[in-house]
């Protein structure tokens, strides 16, 4: 068996930079930021080159839509950071505190209701680069959707964003027929003609915007473009369904300040070691929304993050 040389305290030092012990060795795995998961050519050339000449040539992607090479030398750690530097590429997402944000393609997606890569890159700035010092209780962490497809589960994250289109039903044009076209293309069955006129069950409706633009008498010709948000979903080995808030967001200000909000609580009222769902779960789904959906956490913004809170690490679950 290999003789280990590293100490822990190096260990934790390189792992706060993004490197991750390879079980077993003196190596160690670089967790390269990709913001959204999507990089350019010229940046993928560079992580296969640094791959080959500072780790063991094995490129991995992880679940949250970063990039890791494995096989580093610890002596190569630094060398190998500079070498991504050239193309704008670093290295990190671990900790207590938010991480690397998980997008889907958005608009590049027939069903895409939101630009998930723009927005996800806000996001990243904002609040994996703008909080990157800001000790948390736990981990926390971000998706964004640009449908209610759901393919990057954003009700499993800390907290989530789907894109959202609220069809604008315009009653007075509905002639009732027999084979309604919008019915036919609810994919949800929230749509349906009763007694001659198409009704919308809005607790079934996901808002997905496929009716839009289906009926030959322009009853649905509009949708109104949103945010619906998540809070507290949890993927490990405790699992939590997020809860949506109880309000489709039409301003994307609005929707980035309550992520913030929601980051903000979190740092002020959650347990060290404790995750997101488990903060909500003890404070009460109903206030921690109401907390949410006013601005008092941000008016005492520079007060939360002053305070000196979660300087002991610990992970509970």
């Amino acid at each position: 068996m290999a003789t280990l040389t590293i100490s822990p305290e190096e260990e934790k030092r390189v792992k706060a930079l993004g490197f991750l012990s390879n079980k077993g060795t003196d190596n160690f795995s670089g967790r390269i930021i990709t913001i959204n998961g999507k990089i350019s050519a010229q940046q993928m050339q560079c992580i296969s080159e640094a791959a080959n000449l500072y780790g063991n040539g094995v490129v991995t992607l992880t679940t949250r839509l970063t990039i890791e090479v494995q096989g580093i030398p610890f002596d190569k750690i630094e060398d190998f950071r500079t070498y991504l530097s050239k193309f704008g590429l670093v290295t990190g997402g671990t900790g207590s505190k938010v991480r690397p944000v998980v997008a889907c393609k958005g608009t590049t997606c027939q069903y895409g209701l939101l630009d998930a890569f723009a927005i996800s890159e806000e996001i990243h700035e904002r609040f994996y680069v703008g909080y990157n010092t800001v000790k948390l209780p736990h981990k926390f962490k971000i998706a964004v959707g640009g449908c209610p497809n759901n393919c990057v589960k954003p009700d499993l994250n800390d907290i989530g964003i789907i894109g959202q289109m609220t069809p604008v039903f315009e009653e007075d044009c509905c002639n009732g027929c027999k084979k309604c076209s919008v019915e036919t293309a609810c994919p949800v069955g929230a749509a349906k003609v009763v007694d001659g006129i198409l009704e919308i069950d809005e607790e079934a409706c996901n808002n997905c915007g496929r009716c839009i633009g289906k009926c030959r008498f322009d009853a649905i010709e509009e949708g109104v473009p949103g945010f619906k948000i998540y809070i507290g979903g949890r993927w490990g080995k405790r699992i939590a369904i997020g809860k949506a808030l109880n309000k489709v967001f039409t301003s994307k200000e609005e929707a980035l300040d309550v992520i913030e909000k929601a980051i903000l609580l979190f740092r002020e009222q959650g347990k060290t070691g404790e995750r997101f769902s488990t903060t909500i779960e003890r404070l009460g789904f109903e206030n921690a929304e109401s907390q949410l959906l006013a601005n008092d956490l941000l008016e005492r913004k520079q007060e939360i993050l002053d305070a000196k809170l979660h300087l002991v690490g610990g992970a509970t679950c």
